[in-house]
């Protein structure tokens, strides 16, 4: 019988594989979900409050990530972001909260 962790992992697998985007934290390559917003985020007919971009990657994605990092997005690389908050949720996903950087 699976335990439940590991259904959650592989429900994960399978979602993230679907539904990710391309990124890159630091030239390192990950897969993750890029909120941004002017796509309006919501939740049913709430809409979330949420103002800064933000990328959410499983926690091994962000494990070393650190304030700072520099993050490019697969097909929004025209613009870097940089990680100026980490968010645990605590089961087994991350937000990283992003700034888009102004590039001279």
């Amino acid at each position: 019988m699976m335990m439940f962790r590991d259904l959650a992992a592989r429900m994960d697998d399978v979602v993230f594989r679907a539904l990710s985007d391309a990124a890159a934290i630091d030239g390192r390559p990950v897969r993750g979900m890029f909120y941004a917003p002017w796509l309006a985020p919501q939740i049913g007919q709430l809409k979330t409050g949420l103002v800064e971009p933000h990328l959410v990657v499983r926690d091994g994605d962000a494990c070393g990530v650190e304030k700072g990092a520099m993050v490019c997005i697969d097909g929004f690389c025209d613009a870097q972001y940089e990680v100026v908050s980490i968010q645990p949720d605590g089961t087994g996903i991350t937000a990283l909260i992003l700034r888009p950087v102004i590039v001279d």
